[in-house]
């Protein structure tokens, strides 16, 4: 029975969180909350009370839209951890509408992110520099199949 199998994706199937335990949250980390990838800012646990349990209040930020989300849950349960990544690549074009052309070092070329100039201030001075002529490197954020460019920097020739 010889067939050739073709896939689509090199994903080796790999989750994009891990169970990480309640109690153990602290500030600067990262949890699911309300269904959103966010850092942790703020962490207060509660007395155990009649029923046993200690609760932990965990409140974090969003880090793709800066929204403010807070959830409760007992210490000893399990939350989820997003699994974080950043990669750097060398901005080679922007186009008009506003789709951009990225090069990672191995020189790959990838043209499916896009910028948002109105509505972030980072992406405004992405925009503004790249069309001042300077050579920029972006870093890139990816969490649960979303990506978002958070920095930029001037590279020097």
């Amino acid at each position: 029975m010889d067939q050739d199998l073709t896939f689509q994706t090199g994903d080796a199937g790999a989750s994009d969180t891990i169970p990480v335990s309640a109690g153990s949250c602290k500030k600067g980390s990262h949890v699911i909350l309300k269904g959103n990838p966010c850092k942790v800012i703020e962490v207060s646990t509660s007395k155990t009370g009649k029923h046993g349990h200690a609760k932990a209040s965990i409140t974090g930020i969003d880090i793709f839209t800066g929204k403010k989300y807070q959830d409760i849950a007992p210490t000893s349960h399990n939350l989820m951890q997003p699994i974080i990544s950043k990669k750097d690549y060398h901005l080679i074009q922007i186009e008009e509408d506003n789709f951009i052309s990225l090069m990672d070092e191995d020189g790959g070329i990838r043209e499916d992110l896009s910028i948002d100039p109105q509505g972030d201030e980072i992406h405004l001075k992405i925009k503004e520099d790249f069309f001042s002529n300077k050579e920029l490197m972006v870093t890139v954020l990816k969490c649960m199949q979303k990506e978002k460019i958070i920095s930029y920097k001037e590279i020097s020739s």
